[in-house]
């Protein structure tokens, strides 16, 4: 196969686009995910990227771009396009000041279209996950939503996928200034948000797992005490659809005891992976006898400890994680 795409006749014409594009498909999906903050939404602008580079691969030329950057091309901007009609999707702790009482009424945001998380499997490898883990950590992408989608778009390109300031100003039909200043704003709001360079590349660590299994064992035991010794003293507790969250140590205990008091002390817990983190699948038992579904617990967790626990529990999050809605006792 040449470095130039067949004519557009036959059936080789598509086998051909299909043998070239399909290893970027993961890829392209993730960095939709970064722009959109929804996984439904994500696959959706990946089916028009394709759409419209099938529709335009006859003019491809390989001698101006490689393949990749093309593609990247076009799916910013159908992003772009996408997010002039898209509200961004923020977590509860964007919207807010903590609550300061963790048995008050919880108060869901139905009007809210809310940050997802993402399955690691739809990523690929391991190594491929490894790789974007920073990038798609949910405070990342939960920052992203807070920039002009332009902005958002150059950061993504400059800082996530390193491209040089010019090819971005190509691909988005601004000029260089423009992309370092648009660079520089954007830097400025993740600052502000507490994400730094340095996060937006962050490695994995091993260690993360083991708190994470500790927070299993206490959990399932219910033993409040040993949950607290693996927080960190601001460590914070959001629950999208509902508005309300909390921060602090003692807040979030608090409300896992008013947990335990609704709705029992016998749950189960099962191992997910959600944006390069450690995640877990949480049961609660029902009444005869299994264990159902009740959320999913994504974890951010740092040397001092977990720091954050979004907890999600919609059923489309749950069918996108191809989760079992019932276990039995194991």
């Amino acid at each position: 196969m040449g470095d130039r795409p067949a004519a557009a006749t036959g059936g080789g014409f598509a086998e051909e686009f299909t043998v070239r594009t399909d290893p970027f498909r993961r890829e392209l999906l993730a960095h939709c995910y970064r722009m959109l903050g929804s996984v439904h939404d994500a696959e959706d602008l990946l089916q028009e990227t394709l759409l419209r580079a099938w529709r335009a691969y006859d003019r491809y030329d390989p001698g101006r771009a490689s393949l990749r950057t093309w593609l990247y091309r076009i799916a910013t901007n159908a992003c772009l396009t996408a997010l002039d009609q898209r509200s961004r999707r923020p977590l509860p702790s964007g919207l807010g000041a903590p609550g300061t009482d963790p048995d008050e009424p919880l108060i869901r945001g139905e009007e809210v279209p809310w940050l997802q998380p993402i399955p690691d499997a739809m990523l690929g490898d391991p190594a491929g996950v490894l790789l974007a883990r920073g990038s798609l950590r949910l405070a990342f992408v939960a920052a992203m939503q807070f920039l002009p989608a332009r902005q958002r778009a150059v950061l993504i390109l400059r800082e996530v996928l390193d491209w040089p300031a010019a090819e971005v100003a190509a691909a988005l039909d601004m000029s260089t200034a423009a992309v370092n200043s648009a660079l520089q704003r954007a830097r400025g709001r993740l600052g502000e948000a507490g994400l730094g360079e340095d996060q937006i590349h962050e490695s994995a660590d091993p260690g993360h797992r083991a708190q994470v299994e500790r927070y299993v064992v206490a959990f399932e035991s219910a033993d409040l005490t040993a949950l607290a010794k693996l927080l960190t003293e601001d460590a914070v507790m959001e629950m999208p659809p509902f508005l309300n969250w909390y921060r602090g140590r003692d807040e979030y205990v608090r409300f896992i005891a008013r947990i335990y008091t609704l709705y029992g002390t016998d749950w189960r817990m099962l191992p997910a992976h959600a944006n390069g983190q450690p995640a877990l699948a949480v049961y609660a038992r029902a009444a005869d006898g299994g264990y159902t579904l009740g959320t999913l617990q994504v974890f951010t967790v740092t040397e001092s400890g977990i720091s954050r626990t979004t907890v999600f529990i919609e059923p489309e999050v749950f069918a996108c994680f191809g989760l079992p809605l019932r276990i039995t006792d194991a």
